[in-house]
């Protein structure tokens, strides 16, 4: 399937070739942004708002890593895994971002949701 669409942030003509995905994510207001500019934009989120939902997932090398949908913004993590009462597992994530720790949550094994949140803690 080939998709062709304008991004709205950096005004691109994108022609995307792909059978599962579009090649674009959207925002609130319906603008239709494209993957580089995803990572961009859940940068200046993270920055802006101290908090976001992201994924926590192993990479080819079998370390833990932080990273948008598209995976075009990736950030090394290091994990613990403990015990949860409802879910059975928890998964926390901490990795550094704009010079401060971060700390992620993820709950369960059959889900890669990373819920994160800024630390008051800074690098060093």
């Amino acid at each position: 399937m080939k998709t062709e669409f304008c991004c709205d942030v950096c005004k691109r003509n994108i022609t995307h070739e792909s059978e599962i995905s579009t090649g674009y994510g959207k925002d609130k207001e319906g603008n239709k942004i494209c993957f580089d500019c995803c990572g961009y934009e859940d940068k200046a989120y993270m920055i802006q708002e101290g908090r976001i939902d992201l994924y926590l997932a192993k990479n080819e090398y079998g370390k833990y890593e932080v990273h948008n949908w598209p995976a075009t913004l990736k950030i090394p993590c290091w994990v613990n895994k403990g015990s949860h009462n409802i879910a059975g597992s928890r998964y926390d994530a901490h990795f550094w971002f704009n010079q401060k720790v971060w700390h992620g949550v993820n709950y369960g094994e059959n889900s890669q949701i990373l819920h994160c949140r800024v630390t008051k803690r800074k690098m060093v």
